[in-house]
């Protein structure tokens, strides 16, 4: 008798799912006791196809990196010296929508260059199709213009072009030298909007927005090379900026923005703290933003490796959060800053709820 054919009983003894009628030839892996039959190709491909859910659209959206955003608003409102309402709850409803936008503009924009470089994200996957994701960048676009509009004609009259150089950047703009510039000028515009529709000006508001705006040069800049790596000059600028806007963030403001004077009276927006407080809090969260981003990109000047780069533009990406909490202390808004500052906790604790760590503005 062949040996070879007790070996193979053996075999299908041990191994559930074999059959003594199974073909030669190289062998599927074994599934374990009650689980689904694997996928043949076509049908993984199917799947991949029709799977795109509430996993599938978050990671589009990158959801995380939404704790980012409301954090705009609020340093507008307290740079204009306006209590935060119902109108700054209404910028930063547009904002979320405007930002979210770009994000599935972003995917459908690059959907090519994703296909070789990140085979995993949403739509190269298959889990989410094109034409959806361009859907919902259209449909979260018009949705992020009619808050605005709700919040005033100053809040439009900012949401429009922050509109604008979102759709530009990610249709345009991105892999072209003005790339990082239209990434920053949309920042600065976002928090304009929290000032224009709180107070319904942005004069007051426009150092505020060149900081955080420098900020997310800065990143940008960084991110560029995440994929690729090599370059140690965008990581060292983006370190010697963090340094210079911690140190512009923890300084005094020469003068109270336009609005606190009239608003000094004890228990409004516009009032003071006790200047200990304010100072505490101001350099406290300049430090706190200092510490976030520099690290990182010390690292990544080190050694610009991917992985190391992704890294810095994750850090930098974190470090927003307190600037905005910084400057926001900087206008002399306490509470605001604190409100603010929260936002990282609960974004970290997002993401870890999620399982979704690793977020990137490319």
């Amino acid at each position: 008798m062949n040996r070879a054919v007790p070996a193979a009983r053996d075999r299908s003894a041990r191994e559930p799912g074999a059959t003594r009628a199974q073909a030669p030839g190289p062998r599927a892996p074994a599934s374990a006791p009650g689980s689904p039959e694997p996928r043949t190709p076509r049908a993984e491909s199917r799947a991949l196809r029709t799977d795109g859910g509430i996993g599938a659209w978050a990671e589009l959206l990158r959801l995380p990196a939404l704790f980012t955003v409301p954090g705009d608003a609020l340093a507008g409102a307290a740079a204009a010296g306006v209590r935060p309402g119902p109108r700054t709850l209404l910028a930063i409803g547009s904002s979320l929508c405007l930002y979210e936008a770009g994000m599935a503009l972003n995917d459908w924009a690059d959907r090519a260059e994703d296909a070789v470089e990140r085979p995993h994200r949403p739509l190269p996957s298959g889990r989410i199709r094109p034409a959806a994701a361009l859907t919902a960048a259209g449909a979260l676009t018009g949705a992020g213009l009619a808050l605005a509009a709700g919040a005033g004609r100053p809040a439009l009259a900012v949401a429009a072009p922050l509109a604008a150089t979102v759709w530009a950047y990610d249709l345009a703009l991105k892999h072209t030298p003005a790339g990082p510039a239209a990434m920053a000028a949309a920042r600065g515009l976002d928090l304009l909007l929290g000032a224009a529709a709180t107070g319904g000006g942005t004069r007051a508001a426009l150092p505020s927005a060149a900081l955080l705006g420098s900020h997310t040069l800065a990143v940008t800049a960084v991110s560029r090379r995440e994929t690729t790596g090599g370059s140690a000059l965008a990581p060292l600028a983006a370190l010697a900026t963090t340094g210079a806007l911690a140190a512009l963030a923890a300084s005094r403001p020469n003068r109270l923005p336009a609005g606190r004077r009239a608003a000094a009276a004890p228990g409004l927006s516009g009032s003071t703290p006790a200047p200990d407080v304010t100072d505490a809090l101001r350099t406290g969260l300049s430090a706190v933003y200092a510490a976030t981003a520099a690290r990182p990109y010390f690292h990544a000047a080190l050694n610009p490796s991917p992985p190391l780069t992704q890294r810095a533009v994750g850090g930098g990406i974190r470090a927003t959060i307190p600037l905005q909490a910084a400057l926001a202390a900087r206008s002399g808004a306490g509470a605001t800053s604190l409100l603010v500052a929260a936002l990282a906790p609960a974004g970290r604790w997002f993401a870890r709820r999620t399982a979704m760590r690793k977020v990137s503005i490319t």
